[in-house]
């Protein structure tokens, strides 16, 4: 692994570090985070797609875009509420429209 330095606001670094620490991670480990949702971002919209290995779900895609809580943190192994969320809403418009039929 490789060292960067960068620079930024004393105030801005102090506040990122007491956000992540209340996240109960690092500042460090966000922006590994953060690098590589930047990169791997960058490569699909090259690609037009997402390769079938790396099916996201929808808080995967936001991520790089909004913040995003990981259900990981308060339920263990993730509650996976985005997973199929195309699918669940389709069956829930169908049933809604069955029962005013």
């Amino acid at each position: 692994m490789k060292n960067i330095t960068l620079s930024a606001d004393e105030d801005l670094i102090e506040a990122a570090r007491q956000r992540a620490a209340a996240e109960h991670t690092t500042l460090k480990e966000q922006f590994r985070l953060w690098l590589e949702n930047y990169v791997r971002h960058r490569q699909r919209v090259i690609s037009h797609k997402v390769p079938s290995e790396e099916q996201e779900t929808l808080a995967d895609f936001l991520q790089g875009h909004i913040g995003v809580l990981h259900s990981s943190e308060y339920i263990p192994g993730g509650a996976r509420m985005s997973e199929d969320s195309d699918k669940k809403f389709a069956q829930g418009m169908l049933k809604q429209r069955q029962q005013r039929e």
